[in-house]
């Protein structure tokens, strides 16, 4: 089977093989030499059976040659000359699903809330280096690291395969969300307008849909989102990790701007769309004190709800952090490291629900508290108004009702 018909794949699964610590795998990419990118470096896929380990001697010669290169870099800055940091290129590769509607086996993930998915994408431009979807590319083949923000894995017949799905009569218009993995607006959607595509359908239709980015270029598509909200078949949340540009550069580093998306945030509200403000992820240590200032700054650009989820790091996406940590951050990287064992019983993930997203001991406690606190301060300790069915009208193909076997 092609790897591209698998389905999407579940990515909250328990802990699974780590890396070697003293172990680099597959290609090395010194984080400061790839310009624009969350991650340095490709580890190994977790499915593969050969790897490629290099020794600690190499990557000390890789490492000082970074460091002449970086070195001469700085002095081409200020006296001219060619510039050597590396850049990696985006690759969009066509997704040959069947089908664009996951469902959200409540089996396997009780604790999400929700039970229908659409992933216009697999793998995603913005890069943050935490997100806890970099382990589903390994089921395509490809790396957590670079991979999951260079190949970037499309869904081009997503609004065909909608419109069929939606026809057939056995569908009871729940609830949508968009997207439950990657970003639907990551910077390629600018030019590949897949999610658009998606949103016309569900607003000719009067389909319900739960919208979730941290980009600005949601505001693109109010046309069709405001119309859906205006009879109470959409919303949307706005994801904020920090209001520091210098801290989201490097976290973030395609993502909106936290500012663009608090603009994001009052223009979706003004046009009629109930948003709430997610707090995600919250790292003990890094961006935990700033819960306060976030959900004081959503609230006044207009949000009326907000949530959190404490940092996950299920599989090999464990190393990849810490090493971001020890490159990007080493002045912090050991106090982040232990508060991150502290929420999670001394490991680094626990993947059980209910506790996956909030961690536990005092210092998740006290998140969980000031999160609270803050929330009902500025009104957004509550849940965002349900959404309804009643304006559903199933769509036809190619004027018959769609038929499935």
């Amino acid at each position: 089977m092609s790897k591209h018909l698998v389905p999407d794949p579940p990515i909250d699964d328990p802990d699974g093989p780590r890396l070697p610590p003293a172990a680099v795998t597959t290609r090395f990419e010194d984080a400061l030499g790839v310009r624009g990118r969350g991650a340095g470096w490709n580890p190994g896929n977790r499915f593969e059976t050969v790897r490629l380990h290099v020794h600690g001697e190499a990557l000390d010669r890789e490492m000082a040659e970074r460091e002449e290169d970086r070195a001469g870099d700085r002095a081409d800055e200020s006296g001219g000359g060619p510039c050597h940091s590396a850049q990696v290129a985006t690759t969009v590769h066509r997704d040959s699903t069947r089908r664009i509607i996951n469902a959200v086996d409540p089996r396997v993930s009780p604790d999400l809330g929700f039970r229908w998915t659409i992933n216009p994408y697999r793998g995603c431009e913005h890069g943050c280096v935490y997100c806890y979807a970099r382990p589903s590319h390994e089921f395509l083949g490809f790396s957590l690291g670079l991979d999951f923000e260079t190949q970037i894995v499309a869904k081009h017949d997503a609004a065909r395969l909608l419109k069929r799905e939606l026809a057939d009569p056995r569908w009871n218009a729940e609830t949508i969300v968009l997207s439950g993995v990657t970003d639907p607006w990551q910077p390629i959607e600018r030019r590949l307008r897949i999610t658009r595509s998606i949103l016309e359908v569900l607003s000719a239709c009067g389909h319900p849909v739960s919208v979730i980015t941290k980009s600005r270029l949601i505001v693109r598509d109010l046309d069709l989102i405001g119309p859906l909200a205006s009879v109470g078949a959409c919303r949307a949340a706005i994801s904020i990790t920090t209001l520091d540009d210098g801290l989201a550069r490097i976290l973030e580093p395609r993502a909106s701007r936290p500012a663009d998306r608090l603009r994001a945030i009052r223009e979706l509200t003004d046009a009629g769309v109930p948003v709430a403000v997610m707090v995600a992820p919250v790292i003990p240590g890094l961006n935990d004190r700033e819960i306060p200032r976030v959900l004081a700054a959503a609230r006044e650009a207009g949000a009326s709800a907000a949530g959190w989820v404490m940092l996950r790091l299920p599989f090999q996406l464990k190393d990849l952090f810490l090493a971001f940590l020890r490159e990007r951050l080493p002045d912090r990287a050991a106090r982040i490291e232990s508060l991150l064992r502290e929420v999670r019983g001394g490991g680094l993930y626990d993947p059980r629900h209910g506790v996956r997203g909030r961690g536990e001991g005092p210092m998740a406690e006290q998140v969980a508290a000031m999160f609270r606190l803050f929330a009902k301060k500025y009104g957004l300790d509550r849940a965002l108004p349900p959404l309804t069915t009643t304006r559903f009208a199933r769509p036809t193909v190619d004027g018959q009702m769609a038929l499935f076997g």
